[in-house]
Order: structure tokens, then C-alpha cells, then sequence
């Protein structure tokens, strides 16, 4: 399967569930906006908005990262507005892209991962989560839509 996600511009949505330890999940909006270079440097702008108590509580995420023409290895910094400066790594496998990120001076040792599998050219199902430590805090599942492409 060739992708469409990170490996191409372009500008998604995002609808699914938040998921935290003892609460009920939460629905979850975002846009993703996807900007690549001619030399495969790529930004990410993410922006994740859960209704919370009569109030939206909102998450920006901004990566950057080079994806290695030939090479299905790619490294990343992410600015998360609630785990601050991260780095991370990924792979582009044929069906899924596969990450892994770490906080960086981080005294909880916060960690998270992401997993996008390709459905077809304009869709991907995404499950996420992220740890303290060695236990699981908060998990993300979602559907992501590429925009200008039909269901």
C-alpha cells in the first residue's frame, strides 16, 4: 500500500475517543495540517479539542521531522502543549506508520506511541496512548479523514 499520511501534504481531520484511567471516554475533534519540503522535511500541526465540563479543553501538537528518502526510518521533535519538548522516532511500515515519542526533561517519565493503519487512500484509524512510567494514563482512538477526498 503506498500512503497518503506524513509521507504527503495535505490536511486532515480527526473524530474518535479519549480515553483515561477510571473516567468514561470522551469524544474527541482535530484538524492535522501536514507540510512537507522538497528536501523531505516535514511539519505536522495537530490541534485536538475534548469537550470537558461545559468546557473544551484543547491540545496543540507541533512536529518536525525528516523522513529519509528510501528509508522507512524517520526521527522527529514535537512541541505537546501538555508534555512540552519530546522527541521521537517512527517507522512507515506498508500497512501502518509506527511511532514512539519520549518527554524530554520529565520528571514522570511520561512516553507515548501512535500507530496509524491505513484503511484506504483518504482514511486511517489511529490508536495512541501515553504512559507514566510503566503504566498507561490516557489512550486515543480515531478515525483521520483527508480532506478533497470522498468516503
Amino acid at each position: 500500500m503506498v500512503h497518503s499520511f506524513l509521507v504527503e501534504p495535505g490536511r486532515w481531520t480527526l473524530q474518535g475517543s479519549w480515553l483515561e484511567r477510571d473516567r468514561l471516554p470522551t469524544p474527541v475533534k482535530g484538524k492535522i495540517l501536514i507540510v512537507l519540503t522538497p528536501d523531505n522535511w516535514f511539519t505536522m500541526a495537530m490541534k485536538l479539542v475534548l469537550p470537558r465540563d461545559d468546557q473544551a479543553q484543547e491540545m496543540a501538537l507541533q512536529y518536525r521531522g525528516r523522513l529519509i528518502s528510501g528509508n522507512r526510518q524517520y526521527t522527529f521533535v514535537l512541541q505537546h502543549s501538555q508534555l512540552g519538548r519530546v522527541e521521537g522516532e517512527g517507522w512507515v511500515a506498508p500497512d501502518s506508520i509506527i511511532q514512539r515519542y519520549w518527554a524530554l526533561d520529565d520528571r514522570q517519565r511520561r512516553t507515548g506511541f501512535e500507530t496509524l493503519y491505513r484503511i484506504d487512500e483518504g482514511r486511517y484509524h489511529l490508536s495512541s496512548g501515553i504512559m507514566t512510567g510503566h503504566s498507561l494514563t490516557s489512550a486515543m482512538e480515531a478515525t483521520l479523514h483527508l480532506q478533497g477526498v470522498s468516503p
